[in-house]
């Protein structure tokens, strides 16, 4: 507002003498061509950077026609005969170029319901101590850099590709996240029940930080391993499989793939997947279900051959169901962009709470899973564009809304948001060991190697994390979760209704068929 009254509304058009004009017309040319000058040399001089750091061009825009020289620091591993060490040169602060921020997608907003059993008393540290028999390992960010106090191990990488997720939030946002202290378990099912913590105990509730939640648990969902790589199953970093993904759906139309569901998986890790076994083809009834198990024993030994996540949208429906706890086959389910067909849930990881049934998918009674997923084929076959619009819904979702952006900036507030609740002085442990992507990456080789370099963040953001909004006012979070569920009752009616007029249309026709037969 202020340059729009300094140069349109008082500007008077005031008589000046030629010559005055003139004097200042050669007056700007002289500096125009001075400033070009300086500009030109100032292209020459070069540009200092750390050491170990690359010079890459990027643009600020698409419309921007000059490139900004944005600096690179790659992985910078010491010989074998000298130990690895973090490296001096990566910046603890980062001053960002724009100064606003998009908005969070509305599954953030569970942060804030996550967080709420503390808000109240805050956190100390005997809260965070009582629960050290149970993680696996404690996280300290202490003046911009992040350390680790290991405990125990966790099963197979999950613990590295946690840590390494950390640590490249750290370089996405350098000095960004306040000093904070937490502890984390890496086990399937959440470990801290909420009827372990009711009357006195109320008070005492220890934050543990989690890879899914449930409703009768408090552990703080966390973002999983797989984001980042899960090397054991070959399943490679989320940007890169989401690109695979999405590649090969768009090379066979929904139109022109199997009219069935598909699932393939390990069956022996629940008997709810045992129990989804029983819907496959038989000779008395066809529920529309190809179901397949997963040998990963023998997958692992043929170099997994047939276990490529980006080979496997080549049905219109997919099936999410879990295994011992949440899966995280879900995201790749939903990327594929045929129709999921999701057995109802007991666990959610961070992003699931914001999908809705028949925007995103098609829910699917565990107790009732055969005839739900027949009916659905059924139905989806019928009405292929309502059946392709919720497959590509839940494509969308996954792509724009769970993009590796959006992951970090849930770490991000996560955390944030967490430490805010911290009573007591974050300090680094005795014996606690500094992290960073050196010392994590460098000593190994293989596909572990491999995938931490993959999904390795190479420069701080230029962009801010994205505007955390509001938490769930209660009549809203009632309204909103009474809204999925009176959805999810309706699938149900009409799968009920359409069983009744089948039973009807079969009883009718039996009838004709015996009157026809008796009366000849």
């Amino acid at each position: 507002m202020e340059e729009e009254s300094s140069h349109g509304c008082c500007r008077t058009n005031t008589w000046r003498p030629l010559k005055t004009r003139a004097s200042a017309t050669v007056f700007v040319l002289f500096a125009v061509v001075l400033l070009s000058g300086v500009f030109l040399s100032w292209r020459d001089v070069p540009s200092f950077t750390f050491p170990g750091a690359a010079i890459v061009e990027t643009t600020t825009n698409e419309s921007s026609a000059q490139p900004s020289l944005k600096t690179e620091f790659p992985l910078q591993c010491a010989n074998a005969t000298v130990k690895q060490t973090c490296p001096l040169d990566y910046p603890l602060k980062h001053e960002t170029k724009d100064i606003y921020a998009e908005v969070c997608p509305e599954y953030f907003r569970w942060i804030h319901e996550d967080l709420q059993p503390w808000k109240a008393a805050g956190i100390t540290r005997e809260m965070l101590e009582g629960i050290k028999s149970t993680a696996h390992f404690r996280i300290v960010v202490h003046k911009g850099k992040v350390y680790l106090d290991k405990f125990r191990p966790a099963y197979q990488t999950r613990e590295e590709f946690t840590f390494w997720g950390i640590v490249q939030l750290l370089r996405l946002y350098p000095g960004k996240l306040p000093d904070l202290e937490l502890m984390f378990q890496c086990e399937d099912r959440p470990a801290i029940k909420k009827q372990d913590y009711q009357g006195s105990k109320a008070t005492k509730i220890p934050p543990l930080f989690h890879y899914c939640g449930h409703h009768t648990a408090f552990d703080i969902p966390f973002p999983d391993w797989s984001f980042w790589g899960w090397p054991e199953v070959n399943i490679k970093p989320w940007e890169r499989t989401l690109s695979a993904i999405k590649e090969k759906a768009e090379m066979m139309p929904w139109k022109d793939r199997e009219p069935y569901a598909y699932w393939k998986g390990n069956p022996t890790t629940s008997p709810s997947r045992a129990d989804l076994l029983k819907c496959n083809d038989t000779k008395k009834i066809d529920w529309k279900a190809r179901l397949y198990d997963q040998d990963w024993g023998r997958e692992m030994a043929e170099g997994f051959k047939h276990s490529n996540l980006e080979d496997q949208c080549t049905h219109r429906y997919n099936i999410y169901i879990e295994g011992i706890a949440w899966s995280v086959s879900q995201k790749y389910v939903l990327a594929c962009d045929a129709m999921t067909l999701l057995i109802k849930p007991e666990y959610y990881d961070i992003f699931s709470r914001g999908l809705i049934p028949m925007d995103h998918y098609w829910p699917i009674r565990p107790h009732n899973k055969c005839r739900d997923i027949k009916f659905a084929v059924e139905w989806g076959n019928k009405h292929p564009t309502q059946a392709l619009s919720i497959g590509e819904n839940g494509r969308r979702f996954v792509a724009e809304s769970v993009r590796m952006k959006y992951v970090y900036d849930y770490m991000f507030h996560l955390l944030s948001e967490y430490a805010k609740l911290l009573k007591f002085e974050t300090k680094v442990p005795p014996g606690a060991v500094e992290l960073c992507s050196e010392v994590m990456a460098c000593p190994f080789s293989g596909p572990i190697r491999k995938f931490m370099e993959e999904s390795m963040e190479m420069s701080p953001s230029d962009t801010l994390p994205c505007s955390l909004p509001p938490p769930y006012e209660p009549p809203e979070l009632q309204a909103f979760l009474k809204r999925k569920e009176e959805v999810a009752r309706q699938v149900e009616t009409w799968e009920s209704q359409h069983r009744k007029d089948s039973k009807r249309r079969s009883s009718s026709w039996w009838s004709s068929w015996w009157s026809r037969i008796f009366h000849r």
